[in-house]
């Protein structure tokens, strides 16, 4: 880099000065007064998002301050004076730190060799690294419960070991792995593919050794991705319920703790205040994670598509990335057949006679919270890909004052853990002047603005391919700023809008720790049902129903990529 070229970056770089910022906002204050339809929208995107993203949270952080309605920090007081609560707070980092550590080293090995090492069956371990997604959350712990419990095929069947405790941290970080390691390989895959391989082949003719070419070239151009791939699996992990709730046992988390304050000893402000620590090192985690993406940039785009003229990898190499993702790809069909054959059997590990029984008990109990999941999820869909759409063109295309904010409320429903969403959605709706508890437009209400954030990535990231002169010939021509979003802007982002619309699918269906909180006798959802069949023990049910799950995701799932034509992924953000 040049003098001249660091002098005019630093110059570009450099804060502009108050008085210019202060003009500019003024400017775009009064551009804002002249175009009513963008007033008019930003005013109803910002009260909605005050109304169902920021008032719920406030709810429950000023329960947990104010149980009687006055300040104290006697909720407080006590949790960090019992020594298993503070432990439970404990056990929640270390798994999410454990979790976040395996599954990014997962997911980098899967996105390293399917982009650098030259392993065979590449497009069978893209699908399978993607597979755990479509899945209910906690699909992999009735595996290991049919596996490895006290009457597991291969602990009680093989081994002959009657006894075997499965329960407990081990099982917590082998189904947390393997649910999560592909939010960490969809990230890094993405990051992998922007690396211009030219810069590791031009190491490499200038002589440096394949290792020394990593070290030196792909991991710090990849270090971003890394550090957000932990990040985000942390969030997830330390937000993850269903998969404690199952196999946890004596190790206790925070988000089965808030729970079961919340639900089943109805003290509401230490459930909220649990909540609120849980919070804490989610939204810490997220804050870090935006800010190390948003000042770092170590991607080398150079608008030619590049192939790596020499072999990136040594065969060893090679061999033991392939090695990794066959292992993985043979747990997770071991998993997903360990819970298909559970459904077709009498009694797992006692009675193996083919039976039919578990899918007609499955059908009789939940017709109905099948019916009410595809209904919930079919109505929070659109809704949520159209608002992602509207909130990305007004980051992206509008200026005015208070953007930052907006985009940072926006994307607050991802980092807030669903415990603390569904227990703010219970706090901030059970009373007027907004009454929706019981209902099914909770739960939409719920599963909107969880799941918008992914959409809006995916719309920015869209947009910003778009060259605006487009809708500035629009706009030149006398057309309306709603006219140019619904006949021009949105039609361009069609892709990104369908894969928003897909994704918000398949978590809606798949969603269970906001969720748990927020279903009632006449609208319940199929993975609560599913969950509640696991802990009384009726694996058969259980896994009937996870099959019926799995087989409308796909479906959906096959809908969506068939009406986008290609598959559409937004890399860096994947909410839980």
């Amino acid at each position: 880099m040049t003098t001249h070229q660091t002098a005019t970056d630093t110059v570009r770089n450099s804060p502009k000065p108050r008085t210019s910022r202060a003009r500019d906002s003024i400017a775009d204050l009064k551009s804002l007064t002249r175009d009513p339809i963008l007033l008019t929208t930003l005013v109803v995107v910002l009260l909605l998002i005050f109304v169902f993203v920021l008032w719920p949270i406030w709810k429950v952080l000023w329960l947990s301050i104010a149980p009687k309605g006055k300040l104290s920090m006697e909720t407080y007081k006590y949790i960090f004076g019992q020594r298993w609560l503070a432990r439970s707070f404990t056990n929640s980092l270390r798994l999410g730190a454990i979790v976040a550590t395996t599954s990014t080293a997962l997911g980098f090995i899967f996105a390293f060799g399917l982009n650098r090492a030259n392993i065979r069956c590449q497009p069978f371990f893209r699908q399978m690294a993607l597979l755990p997604i479509i899945s209910p959350p906690f699909m992999f712990c009735l595996s290991v419960i049919l596996l490895f419990g006290r009457n597991g095929l291969i602990t009680n069947k093989i081994f002959g070991m009657s006894n075997f405790n499965v329960y407990g941290l081990g099982s917590l970080v082998l189904v947390q792995t393997l649910g999560m390691f592909p939010i960490a390989y969809m990230v890094l895959d993405g990051v992998l593919q922007a690396i211009n391989a030219d810069l590791e082949d031009s190491a490499l003719n200038l002589g440096a050794s394949r290792l020394s070419v990593f070290t030196t070239v792909t991991l710090p151009l990849a270090t971003p991705g890394l550090a957000s791939s932990w990040l985000l699996v942390f969030v997830t992990s330390l937000a993850d319920f269903a998969n404690p709730m199952v196999l946890a046992g004596k190790y206790d988390v925070l988000s089965v703790q808030a729970y079961l304050q919340f639900t089943g000893m109805y003290n509401m402000p230490r459930g909220s205040a649990l909540a609120i620590l849980l919070l804490i090192p989610a939204l810490t985690a997220f804050l870090v994670e935006r800010y190390w993406v948003s000042r770092r940039s170590y991607v080398t785009v150079t608008g030619k598509p590049s192939m790596h003229s020499i072999p990136m990898v040594s065969r060893g190499v090679s061999v033991f990335c392939e090695v990794v993702c066959w292992i993985t790809a043979i747990a997770t069909i071991l998993f997903y057949s360990v819970v298909i054959g559970g459904a077709f059997v009498k009694l797992w590990g006692i009675n193996w006679t083919p039976t039919m029984e578990h899918f007609k008990y499955a059908w009789d109990v939940g017709k109905n919270s099948i019916r009410s999941t595809v209904i919930m999820a079919g109505a929070a869909t659109p809704l949520t890909g159209f608002l992602a759409m509207v909130i990305a063109f007004l980051i992206v295309r509008k200026r005015f004052p208070g953007k930052g904010a907006l985009g940072f409320m926006a994307m607050l429903g991802y980092a807030v853990p669903g415990t603390v969403m569904g227990i703010g959605y219970i706090l901030a709706f059970n009373q007027p002047p907004i009454v929706l508890t019981g209902t099914g437009l909770i739960i939409i209400l719920c599963f909107v603005f969880r799941e918008m954030p992914v959409g809006i990535e995916a719309g920015v990231a869209s947009l910003q391919q778009i060259d605006p002169s487009i809708e500035e010939a629009s706009r030149n021509l006398g057309a309306s700023t709603g006219y140019t979003f619904r006949k021009i802007t949105l039609p361009l982002i069609k892709p990104a809008l369908f894969a928003g619309l897909s994704y918000s699918f398949v978590r809606s269906m798949t969603a269970v720790s906001a969720v748990i909180f927020l279903v009632s006798a006449r609208w319940n959802h199929l993975t609560a049902l599913t969950l509640a069949q696991t802990e009384i023990m009726r694996l058969g049910a259980a896994s009937a129903l996870s099959i019926f799950l799995i087989v409308i995701v796909m479906v959906a799932f096959a809908v969506m990529r068939l009406l986008v034509g290609k598959e559409h992924r937004p890399t860096g953000m994947i909410p839980r």
